[in-house]
């Protein structure tokens, strides 16, 4: 059973929100996604989408959701792994040098940190989406076995690219190298708290004041609503993606509400009155789809401090 929600009319409520399963899958809306960001922009609710994609920079995502049929977003309105990943190195290390597998949106935002690429001693490889050519790997390994330390804009193996396909993520580039090199990766992305901590700072500087409460809306057990409560966040888990409601209650950790969809609570954010159902319609029973099998992210099984020794070359 999912635990109570109670927020007073007069709380300042604040919204991140996972997109791929909650706001679309593949190329298709999902039925009420549209009213409930009218709902959020109407109201002056402060919100903002929260993605481990670290390929699409803020402008690609605002195009893709005016192309979906979501109007009046801007590029403030979302930040992904790849601006937590900059962030997080301007902050830690701001003299640092990146050797980068990835693509478009990794490079812009570590560029927009003044964050500068080398390949010739750089101080980390930092892995994201795509563009892990042989090459490129090889380079990054070299790289890594002289020093530069291994960092990933997330920790997902593999992302769905729809009911039936998915695409190699982040977590599973940086395995091979952990695995060719022995060394273990820094995770940056959901569940990892400073990604939900600098989303809020950022939730906070849009409006103005600090939110009451923060509400992380997701469909995924292991990196949205693990991340959420670790950062002390309300957890709503949506139903419309990637996580079937059989499976929940194996998890530890429990979201704060479960939900059908975010049309759910479309009303609520208008009327700013919570429903009176806080255990939600996704009690009323779901449809079971095929489930992949295998961890999805590199953070669903023990990692050790201490670097692993290298596995033998040959079996």
């Amino acid at each position: 059973m999912a635990a109570v929600l109670l927020v007073s009319p007069a709380m300042k409520t604040g919204y991140l929100i996972d997109m791929d399963g909650v706001i679309y899958r593949e190329n298709q809306l999902i039925p009420g996604a549209a009213d409930f960001v009218d709902a959020l922009l109407a109201t002056g609710t402060p919100f903002l989408f929260l993605t481990n994609n670290s390929a699409p920079t803020p402008e690609d995502l605002s195009v893709r959701l005016k192309r979906l049929g979501i109007h009046g977003l801007c590029a403030r309105h979302f930040y992904t792994s790849a601006m937590n990943t900059a962030d997080f190195l301007t902050e830690t290390h701001p003299a640092c040098t990146v050797f980068v597998i990835g693509e478009g949106g990794l490079l812009a935002a570590l560029h927009e940190r003044k964050i500068a690429n080398d390949g010739i001693d750089p101080s980390y490889v930092v892995v994201g989406e795509g563009a892990a050519t042989t090459e490129r790997l090889t380079k990054a390994h070299e790289h890594i076995e002289r020093g530069a330390r291994l960092l990933a804009t997330n920790p997902d193996n593999w992302c769905p690219m729809g009911s039936e396909k998915t695409r190699p993520g982040a977590g599973a580039i940086a395995a091979f190298l952990e695995a060719s090199t022995g060394r273990r990766a820094y995770y940056l992305g959901k569940p990892n708290g400073y990604m939900f901590h600098r989303a809020r700072r950022k939730l906070t500087e849009f409006s103005l004041a600090e939110p009451d409460a923060v509400i992380m809306i997701g469909d995924t057990m292991e990196t949205d609503i693990r991340g959420a409560i670790e950062a002390g966040m309300y957890a709503f888990l949506v139903l419309s993606g990637s996580t079937h409601l059989e499976g929940v209650g194996e998890y530890v950790y429990q979201p704060t509400r479960i939900l059908h969809s975010v049309a759910d609570i479309a009303e609520e954010v208008r009327s700013g009155k919570p429903s009176d159902r806080m255990n939600s319609p996704g009690f009323n029973g779901a449809a079971t789809n095929g489930h992949r099998q295998g961890d999805r992210h590199q953070t669903d099984h023990p990692h050790h401090a201490k670097a692993r020794p290298r596995p033998a070359m040959t079996k």
